[in-house]
Parts: structure tokens; sequence; C-alpha cells
């Protein structure tokens, strides 16, 4: 777990406004990793179009990946995990309730339906009310009753875990178009097994003594284990395959009127 850009779990815009151009094969291997990781799906084919070097400097270019915007970098960059795959991609995050439903919130927004299983129902009614009743892209089921989706490349699935400490085998895991993001509240005796499984985990504050495991588990630099007990509310730590990254997620106006503001504890 080494640099926070460029992997599959693609946290980060990689080219922040006004930096360097990169070079012509840094982005050759980086989009050769994007295609490697489902990143980039090769689309239909069309001419070549040629631009003289005279009328380069007036195109202008969006660089990144597409997905749900989790909250800004340290450098105030925005911060976007790419939930809609079409490979099976499992997320543990460690943290709050308030996140988990902001990520839902978030990734509804983008056209995904999202699914809940749940022990506690009703810390999810009020967005389900919120989003028209379960009938406009979120539904709560209980815990072990989550039916088969149908996910598919026009209708992407998130399914929430929100199971508790041990939540057990879900019977609904992801897959093509289907990303699953577990709950655990605390660092769980589950929570290696969960972690060694994820293609992304997600930490927020813990304790010096959790802080300590976890970076054993996931062999996490003396900096960030020192760093995770004194995150404030709504910064989390976005782990991948080789990357990590510091993420702030600042709520809108609306998410606040309907969940609050940032908290650690529900």
């Amino acid at each position: 777990m080494n640099s926070p850009v460029n992997s599959p779990m693609s946290l980060v815009n990689p080219q922040a406004p006004g930096a360097p151009d990169p070079t012509a094969s840094s982005v050759a291997e980086r989009m050769g990793g994007r295609l490697r990781t489902g990143l980039g799906l090769i689309g239909p084919r069309h001419g070549r179009h040629a631009l003289s070097a005279e009328q380069v400097d007036a195109l202008a270019l969006p660089i990144g990946d597409d997905g749900v915007v989790i909250g800004v970098d340290p450098e105030g960059q925005p911060a976007v995990l790419g939930l809609n795959r079409p490979t099976p991609y499992d997320v543990v995050l460690i943290g709050s309730l308030w996140t988990a439903q902001v990520l839902a919130l978030r990734a509804a927004a983008t056209g995904a339906r999202v699914a809940v299983e749940t022990g506690r129902a009703q810390a999810w009614m009020q967005m389900v009310h919120a989003m028209g009743g379960g009938q406009n892209g979120l539904a709560v089921y209980e815990v072990g009753r989550v039916p088969p989706q149908g996910a598919s490349a026009g209708t992407p699935v998130l399914v929430v875990r929100d199971c508790g400490m041990r939540p057990p085998r879900g019977r609904v895991v992801s897959g093509p178009w289907q990303s699953v993001v577990t709950l655990l509240p605390y660092l769980s005796p589950v929570a290696p097994r969960l972690i060694r499984q994820a293609r992304l985990v997600g930490v927020q504050r813990i304790s010096p003594d959790e802080a300590a495991e976890l970076g054993r588990t996931m062999a996490l630099p003396r900096t960030d284990v020192e760093a995770l007990p004194t995150l404030p509310d709504g910064v989390t730590l976005w782990c991948g395959d080789r990357d990590r990254q510091y993420v702030m997620t600042q709520p809108t106006d609306a998410e606040i009127g309907l969940l609050g503001t940032p908290r650690r504890m529900d």
C-alpha cells in the first residue's frame, strides 16, 4: 500500500488543474492499467482526428475516473470512488453510519440502485422516505433477506451491509456491476478476514490499540498508525492494493438536512 493514485480503487483525480502534463510513456502506462482493471472500457472505434501543434492549447480535456465523489483530498481535489465496475468489488468501511449513508446517497444519485442489508432498519428509514419510499434507488432489507438484484451495466447496484460487528456471510455477494460495502463500527474479530477479501478499505477514527492491530494487519506505515486515533469526524483513510489517501467528506446542505453533520459515533 504505497502511492495513493492510479490503482484499482481509483480514488482521486490523478491530474490536478494546472499540474505539468504527464509524459507520453506515463500516460500509456496509466491507461494500460485502467484497461486491465476495468476502469477504461473499450468503446466504439471511430476515425482518427488530427490537430496541429498550434491547436493543442485550445483543447480542454477532463482527466479522471467516473464514480462517486466521496470528498476532497489534502490538496482540496475531488476524491472519486469508482463503485460501478464490470468486475466484483468489495469495500470495507471501519467507520460511521453517517459516512456509509452519505456514500449510499451519492451512489444512488449517480444512477445506481442501492440495497441496504441492516439490523437497524429504522436508522435508514428517513433516507428511504426522502427518496420516495424505496421506489427511487434505495431499498432496505433485513439481514439475510436481500434478494438477487439483477445488476447490469445499465442498472449497477451497490449493496451496503450494515450488520454490526460480526456480519454473517452475505447471500448477495459482489459481482459484475454489483459492489458490496461492509460497514464495521469498530475493528471486530472478523475484520481481518473481510479486509483480506476487500479491494478497498476505509478507516475512520479508531482507538490506539485498534490502530496498532490494524497497522499489523494491513502493513500500514507508522505515520498512519499514529494518525488514525486523531482523525477528525468525516475524515477517512482509504487504502487499496497500492494506495493510501486521506479524504474529508464534506456534506451538502441537503445531506446535512437529512443526515446531520459528520460524526464518528452513531
